[in-house]
């Protein structure tokens, strides 16, 4: 019943075009093209780290042709590894992924994505790293940037690897097989979040494994102790976290190694998502999401979500009230909660100053009204404060906003009044 907005987010939904002609060039997606993780990993040898890069490719975000196999994609993943400064590159790797599926249905699926590695071995240090994907049918490309740190794991009499959060985990003869869960949202992973690492030990010894989840408050909502048997060289270990019923929200996992006395060897963390599908990253805290329905839930539809008794009843009724607003409830997607949430992203992108971009005068009419047909700005008029006119034709409105401060802080003083305060 409520499958739309609760399984796994493994698919992202193309942007929303703006609709004025100068807020064109900022459009923002209201989700990412590709999902990617990068793992540490103890290597032969002991100079060297190995990272593994992870990249995630949902089906829906390519474009198929028809085969003789059915229907293929394929695309071209870049890695570029540069060391700290960004002026010099370390080492890259191009690979080409080709995707078959034999029904139509399967192309567009949400469940369906390509997952492809590559390996790196790197002295420990600072690295600025990107990833970036091209369709090959359309051309399309997305990139992404980030820091990253490479461990060193030669220190230590003990240490540990990064922590890998599995999606599906097969078991056989001789190994196990492991699809890691690269957008690291564990919402419909409902008997448990099976967790894999390494911990690396100069000799045989007895230690113990304390594992801990935390909210964006810190507020520990997990805790376990393990107590394992390691052996000298390189030990492979999995660990469940148990309660896996993890409501809307950023969690953390601190997993220290610790001897009998409660000494710490190694530490290691990860970050991980509990959020519904289709879900733009603006929605990460439900008390939040909540509160952003302040333009379009009416004053008694907020109180009624709000005065909930617990998380899990806030939650039914958050979800309730979206429902009621679907406009095609027979499909997958909700448009209304889509376009509003990746407005809120929006305002939050543009529009924060000393606050978040949604709670300002202009976050609060592009959110209520969308992006208006004329945007006039005058930010460094001699005679004059900074100011922006804003002009929706077909409502046969403007609005002004002006800076008194100086400091970016545009204050509305067109007011909204009347049935202009409700989203549309």
């Amino acid at each position: 019943m409520l499958k739309k907005l609760f399984m796994l987010v493994l698919l992202l939904i193309v942007n929303f075009s703006i609709q004025a002609q100068d807020m064109q060039e900022e459009e923002q997606p209201t989700r990412a093209k590709y999902y990617q993780d990068f793992l540490n990993f103890a290597s032969d040898n002991p100079s060297n780290t190995r990272l593994d890069v992870f990249i995630q490719v949902p089906y829906k975000e390519v474009q198929f042709v028809i085969s003789d196999k059915g229907y293929t994609a394929s695309y071209t993943v870049t890695i570029s590894i540069y060391d700290e400064n960004k002026d010099k590159l370390i080492s890259d790797k191009v690979w080409t992924e080709k995707i078959d599926a034999f029904e139509f249905e399967n192309t567009n699926a949400k469940g369906n994505f390509n997952l492809s590695m590559r390996s790196f071995y790197l002295k420990p240090g600072k690295y600025f790293i990107r990833t970036s994907v091209e369709d090959k049918e359309s051309k399309k490309s997305f990139s992404a940037e980030s820091m990253y740190t490479v461990k060193d794991f030669s220190k230590n009499d003990i240490n540990i690897s990064d922590i890998m959060i599995i999606s599906k985990q097969t078991p056989g003869e001789n190994s196990n097989k492991i699809i890691p869960n690269i957008s690291r949202n564990v919402s419909a992973q409902k008997e448990g979040v099976p967790l894999f690492f390494e911990v690396y030990s100069a000799k045989d010894s007895n230690v113990v494994l304390d594992i801990r989840v935390m909210d964006e408050k810190q507020n520990v909502i997990y805790s376990d102790k393990a107590e394992k048997k390691l052996t000298a060289g390189k030990n492979q270990l999995f660990y469940t976290i148990k309660d896996s019923s993890f409501s809307l929200g950023k969690y953390l996992i601190e997993l220290n190694v610790k001897n009998t006395r409660g000494e710490t060897f190694a530490s290691t963390s990860k970050s991980f998502y509990s959020r519904w599908i289709g879900a733009p990253t603006a929605i990460q805290d439900l008390d939040k999401a909540v509160d952003q329905l302040i333009y379009i839930a009416t004053e008694k539809e907020l109180d009624y979500i709000k005065d909930a008794p617990n998380k899990e009843e806030k939650q039914k009724r958050y979800v309730e009230f979206w429902k009621k607003k679907d406009p095609a409830p027979s499909t997958e997607e909700n448009e209304v909660f889509d376009e509003y949430y990746r407005r809120i992203e929006y305002s939050n992108k543009n529009f924060s100053h000393y606050t978040e971009g949604w709670k300002t005068d202009r976050g609060m009419v592009f959110i209520i009204l969308g992006a208006p047909n004329s945007v006039d700005r005058h930010p460094f008029d001699y005679d004059a404060k900074p100011y922006e006119v804003w002009e929706y034709f077909q409502l046969n409105r403007r609005f002004v906003f002006l800076d008194e401060t100086g400091f970016g802080d545009y204050r509305l003083i067109t007011p909204l009044y009347g049935d202009d305060y409700r989203y549309r």
